[in-house]
């Protein structure tokens, strides 16, 4: 008996009906000019600050959900430039950002919508450790279709717009084609913020062990950059085969998937039978390309045999 990974969605898509889909409503080439001024963004402004800053925020940090959900003045500081910046340059857009979402009152609606991680990753920011990053994604009717992600403490700028192609440090991935299955599979995995004894925590805890026993999945193995963001992003150049998650956020995910999708990877959901879900679904698991569509519609289908 399999149980369902639940998280209360609280940012929902609010679904109108359309004919066409909303991202034709922007060219490639336009989605191309947006992605290029994120990474500049990203580049020129966001990646100083958090190079500067991590590891300088011991003493200086509030908890939000619970004592490991972490934020710092940095974050939001981060946020309000990238807010006004992109206001400035779009100010038709809509922007949702994680430290000003509000509970409740904010949505994603189908218009054009920034969705902002400043600092994705926080408590590695907070440690110095260096696996944070800025997310900036673009969606339209819901849809990822544009990405930035950008590690400054290791240079790594990834980056997509729909029908463009994903980039890794401006060269085009692509990834090694090689078969994809279950147990010759590197997956990331992730504690999460939610520790307390319960469905979800107990859920993954009792799923990893299902992935990684011998009597199981028996995987190749686990990681964990502690960044939703990075794990997306190490999925979508085929350094990780695929990436699960419950309990993570519209602005944690957006960016990396449509980098993931344009270089040949999908996004499901956490749960079996979910191969449809909106971006603020909060149960994703990420899979690569390199290979055929039907060898991940198998990989996806032997993962979730192995969900509590």
């Amino acid at each position: 008996t399999t149980s369902t990974l639940y998280y209360p969605i609280k940012l929902l898509i609010k679904h109108t009906p359309i004919v066409e889909t909303m991202s034709e409503a922007l060219s490639s080439q336009e989605l191309k000019e947006i992605e290029n001024n994120l990474v500049r963004l990203a580049k020129d402004e966001i990646g100083p600050v958090l190079k500067s800053k991590s590891g300088t925020q011991f003493g200086q940090f509030d908890d939000k959900a619970n004592q490991v959900d972490l934020v710092t003045v940095i974050d939001k500081k981060v946020e309000s430039i990238i807010n006004k910046r992109l206001t400035s340059l779009y100010p038709d857009f809509e922007f949702i950002g994680e430290e000003t979402f509000k509970p409740g009152l904010t949505s994603i609606t189908n218009s054009p919508t920034f969705i902002v991680d400043p600092i994705d990753g926080t408590t590695n920011f907070i440690h110095g450790y260096p696996y944070s990053c800025v997310s900036m994604g673009l969606a339209v009717g819901g849809e990822p279709v544009v990405g930035v992600v950008y590690n400054p403490h290791l240079n790594m700028m990834f980056h997509a717009s729909k029908g463009n192609g994903s980039f890794f440090n401006d060269e085009l991935i692509h990834v090694t084609k090689r078969s994809l299955t279950l147990q010759q599979s590197v997956i990331a995995l992730e504690s999460g913020a939610e520790r307390s004894p319960g469905s979800n925590f107990d859920i993954k805890m009792e799923t990893y062990k299902n992935l990684l026993s011998d009597k199981g999945g028996y995987i190749h193995g686990s990681r964990s950059a502690g960044s939703a963001a990075m794990n997306m992003c190490y999925v979508a150049n085929g350094m990780l085969d695929a990436y699960w998650e419950g309990g993570c956020w519209a602005w944690d995910v957006c960016a990396g998937w449509c980098i993931l999708k344009e270089s040949g990877g999908i996004v499901v959901g956490g749960n079996k039978d979910e191969w449809d879900i909106p971006v603020d679904r909060r149960c994703y698991l990420a899979v690569r390309g390199g290979c055929e569509k039907s060898e991940q519609q198998y990989f996806v289908k032997s993962f979730w045999s192995h969900v509590a």
